[in-house]
């Protein structure tokens, strides 16, 4: 039985839908973008898999923590899943797959060059990648959970040193999305106006995740409860996928590998 933590976000909590369609939404925009041998590096408790695997000729999925691999290869015995703490990705050869997705993994990882890198390392040449981020411009508070966070432009600069082309665009959303996303900063800055010494900035990450993850669990049931159907009736659809990385909630970059 998984336990849902607000980091990993369910598609069983009634209260989490808003954010588990957010992160679906990804996967739907790259259904165009993937084919052949695809990795997905981060592949959590399997939100991409019946989505893209069907779309390729091989899907492999990377995570580290054992319980949630050993859960989908029973699920999906025709994929490949293994743990894996990255980077480097010391198992993989290079120019092995066509497509690589990983989403909302950026942000977790200490040594975030050479996960890019890695992740070049390991495409085919003209092979594609896609990654998936929050964008900080509109982040409600300190996630202690996130090494870091980027703007659209640092993300970029970061991407154009290691992919010879960087397409940069997001994840936005409709009426709908967007004042659920007001509903919740209000909802935020309610709890964070107590934090009058600026604590969840001044401490230390490790110290943050628990009362983190409580205020975070309590503030969705509370949004749910006074909003009702503004978090049920939230769908992956009401996410849009847009150009201006600027006007998005998530970062949605498309990285391709030269092909010579």
């Amino acid at each position: 039985m998984a336990t849902y933590t607000t980091e990993i976000t369910s598609d069983k909590l009634i209260s989490d839908n808003p954010i588990h369609q957010r992160l679906l939404k990804a996967y739907i925009a790259a259904k165009p973008l993937v084919k052949g041998d695809l990795l997905e590096i981060g592949c959590g408790e399997g939100r991409g898999v019946e989505t893209l695997a069907p779309l390729v000729d091989h899907y492999q999925g990377l995570d580290k923590i054992k319980e949630v691999i050993d859960r989908l290869r029973r699920k999906f015995p025709d994929c490949t899943f293994e743990q894996a703490f990255i980077p480097p990705l010391s198992d993989i050869p290079s120019d092995k797959f066509d497509t690589i997705v990983s989403f909302q993994v950026i942000e977790h990882i200490q040594n975030d060059r050479l996960f890019l890198e890695e992740i070049h390392r390991v495409l085919k040449p003209g092979g594609t990648a896609l990654i998936s981020t929050p964008n900080i411009r509109f982040s409600l508070s300190r996630n202690p959970w996130h090494i870091r966070e980027y703007t659209p432009e640092q993300l970029k600069q970061l991407c154009n040193g290691i992919f010879a082309n960087v397409e940069a665009k997001g994840i936005g959303g409709n009426e709908k999305v967007w004042e659920y996303h007001e509903a919740n900063r209000q909802s935020v800055n309610k709890i964070t106006r107590w934090d009058v010494l600026n604590l969840q900035y001044r401490l230390p990450a490790a110290l943050l995740r628990i009362p983190y993850e409580i205020l975070n669990r309590f503030n969705r049931n509370k949004l749910h409860k006074e909003q009702g159907h503004a978090v049920t009736a939230i769908q992956h659809t009401d996410y849009l996928l847009v150009d201006d990385p600027d006007e998005a909630l998530d970062l949605f970059y498309i990285l391709k590998k030269d092909g010579n």
